[in-house]
């Protein structure tokens, strides 16, 4: 790979330390709370209820952060940063700018409270064939998301120490299973809170550094002066005046749609998404996500807007590793423009850090897929086609068995991808037009009554053939040849993108109105109705029978005992969970929850799309440098927002459960689970 022309800056010891020894110690940790879980609370990870969707019992402060750590891909860090250096403040602005999840969230809970995957949905209302097709987009947007993953992550580890590429993809997913088998979707929820603070965190240290202290840069005016002087010897093709302080920027534009598209696509298809709404408390869905849809804007458009534009600014700089030559292509499109700016502005330190960010995005986002596809292999493959009796024990194990099998799967592909010669930038672009055909059927078969069965395959199918031609007939045209540097181009992937979610959306829309069907959600409401989830110790009592038997007295003063020392935890666990079936005993009472996630979302897309970005981009504004210190000032400010979100509202919404868990412990009032 070209990334081995510079000299790695730290040795190979720091990455493999990195590497495994940050996740031994999560997996340690993760092994802690899922003790003190199961001994303390209702929620025990030994069901498959717990292990797949956290009892369906998350507050909005996890929702939102793990709705963050689940967006938050190496390409996430590390594409977003390209773009910058590529195209300059629009780069980033255009990665962050995008839809949000609310809608579908809200209606999960509405329409089908207790499913496992989206999938068991699309099974209850189509039937196998229609099921099978959607197995197979959700899984190729699973390896798309996570060889992404893996490529970005090993691609940056390998250029920062010198380790080798292939151990590190193999090593990176090593101990995200270990902590994921351990602790379920939920543990994926307490490390997405760690991880996605540190990130938070890292990248707040980065912005400090580069705005007010660093020798290099050291402010907002000095930062705009190297943009400026940048733009001069190296301008932009396609921006005004070859600017990078612009967001008239044709290139920026393009990848913006191509982002829309492949960003609807991972979020409508990708189980992990899904995950964290069917894992969220009914009435705290919307707030969860549109909270964290907020937050991870910070992440793309903060990182970016300091490392990206640093790598900018620096490349004439004697510090930057590739000077006196620019970055190859190689290396702007494997994502190495962010660690070579932070090198630049930090050395050691710089990288160390940027290596840790990385780590942690890259394992936090690996553990949502981990779990996702084992949910879908263990109900929607193994439960539905295998042994539809499955006993819950066995589906704990099965569970266990598809996160190991999936990480062996991931690292494979992107060891292939590595092997060919495909790097992240090229995946990255290629992965709308593979799944956007699907994007409109999979909405439609959730809040749409009137889609067919036929509607939803064609749909699908078809837009995956009209992506695929329009993206080759493109290329070809373009270039006179089809190799992965022609089909990386901006036109060819934007053409297979466009193509395959319009033409999913057409043909879904059109053959269901021909003669729409008239579906009635109550049947998807059905799913896993008898599903054995935590209950009420209050009406489990009621429901069960007492055991009759010689020592009857006895059992039933212990059954007493039991009921008088239930731990402090547990009685608010009951409470909260006898509010949530309140509220799923009337879907109805959820329409206006709905209401409002869906204007918001409309709301919030209409601002990031184009309120802000379309009239600098018609005006042909370039920003001055007034312009440039808020534009910075307003990622500062949203990065601070992040924090809160995704650092201190998880630690206010589990105080109480933290100072009875201290009242039963340490605090002397010591009880055991009855």
């Amino acid at each position: 790979m070209a990334s081995t022309d510079v000299a790695p800056i730290l040795s190979q010891g720091v990455g493999y330390g990195v590497v495994i020894g940050i996740g031994a110690f999560f997996t340690v940790v993760m092994a802690g709370i899922s003790w003190t879980q199961n001994r303390y609370t209702r929620f025990s990870t030994k069901t498959s209820e717990e292990f797949n969707t956290a009892s369906r019992s998350v507050k909005p402060g996890l929702i939102a952060c793990g709705v963050v750590s689940a967006w938050t891909w190496a390409a996430t860090l590390l594409q977003s940063a390209t773009v910058a250096y590529e195209y300059g403040v629009s780069g980033p602005f255009w990665y962050a700018a995008g839809a949000t999840f609310s809608v579908l969230a809200v209606k999960v809970k509405q329409n089908a409270p207790m499913c496992h995957t989206f999938l068991e949905i699309v099974y209850k209302r189509y039937g196998a064939a229609t099921h099978i097709v959607f197995i197979f987009f959700a899984l190729a947007t699973n390896i798309l998301v996570a060889s992404q993953l893996l490529l970005g992550g090993s691609a940056v580890v390998t250029a920062l120490t010198g380790m080798n590429v292939y151990a590190a993809v193999f090593l990176i997913p090593t101990g995200v299973c270990a902590y994921v088998v351990l602790g379920g979707l939920r543990a994926t929820f307490l490390c997405d809170y760690s991880h996605t603070l540190i990130v938070m965190i890292v990248i707040l240290y980065f912005m400090f550094n580069v705005y007010t202290s660093n020798p290099l840069i050291g402010s907002p005016g000095a930062m705009w002066d190297l943009l400026k002087h940048a733009s001069e010897v190296r301008p932009v093709a396609g921006n005004t005046d070859g600017s990078y302080l612009t967001l008239k920027s044709n290139d920026a534009l393009i990848f913006g749609v191509i982002q829309l598209c492949s960003g609807m696509g991972t979020v409508f298809l990708d189980q992990g998404y899904w995950q964290r709404a069917i894992a969220s408390r009914p009435k705290t869905a919307v707030p969860g996500y549109i909270l964290g849809g907020f937050a991870w804007f910070a992440i793309p458009f903060g990182f970016a807007t300091t490392l990206g534009l640093s790598a900018v600014a620096l490349t004439d700089n004697p510090a930057y590793p590739t000077y006196p030559n620019p970055m190859t292509k190689t290396q702007i499109s494997s994502g190495l423009s962010a660690a070579f700016g932070a090198a630049a502005l930090l050395g050691k330190s710089g990288s160390i850090a940027l290596l840790i960010t990385l780590f942690m995005a890259v394992t936090s986002s690996s553990s949502s897929e981990l779990i996702a596809v084992s949910s879908i292999l263990t109900f929607d493959v193994y439960k539905t086609y295998v042994k539809p009796t499955a006993a819950p024990k066995e589906l704990i194990f099965v569970s266990h068995v598809m996160i190991c099998f999936f990480g062996l799967v991931m690292a494979a592909f992107a060891c292939i991808w590595n092997a060919v010669g495909v790097d992240l930038g090229w995946l990255f672009l290629v992965m709308g037009l593979i799944i956007g055909g699907a994007v409109f059927p999979a909405a439609f078969t959730l809040c749409w009554k009137g889609q067919t069965k036929f509607g939803a395959i064609a749909g699908c199918l078809g837009g995956l053939v009209a992506g695929v031609t329009a993206w080759l007939v493109q290329a070809h045209v373009q270039y006179g040849e089809l190799t992965i540097t022609s089909t990386g181009g901006s036109y060819p992937t934007l053409a297979g993108n466009v193509a395959a979610v319009l033409t999913g959306l057409l043909l879904s829309f059109s053959i269901s109105v021909i003669k729409p069907d008239d579906f009635d959600f109550a049947i998807t409401r059905t799913i896993n109705s008898a599903s054995p989830v935590a209950t009420p110790r209050s009406e489990a009592s009621e429901s069960e029978p007492r055991e009759e038997s010689l020592d009857g007295k006895e059992k039933e003063g212990k059954d007493q005992e039991a009921v008088v020392d239930e731990l402090p935890t547990e009685l608010a666990e009951d409470r909260e969970m006898m509010e949530d079936a309140e509220v799923l005993r009337d879907p109805k009472g959820l329409q206006r929850t709905f209401y409002l996630a869906l204007i918001l979302s409309c709301v919030l897309s209409f601002i990031m799309d184009f309120l802000i970005p379309m009239p600098m981009f018609f005006s042909h504004y370039v920003f001055s440098k007034g312009f440039f210190v808020g534009w910075v000032v307003i990622g500062f400010l949203w990065v601070f927002f992040a924090v809160f979100t995704c650092g201190i509202l998880p630690i206010a919404e589990t105080w109480q459960f933290w100072r009875m868990l201290y009242g039963e412990t340490i605090g002397g009032k010591k009880k055991s689970r009855a």
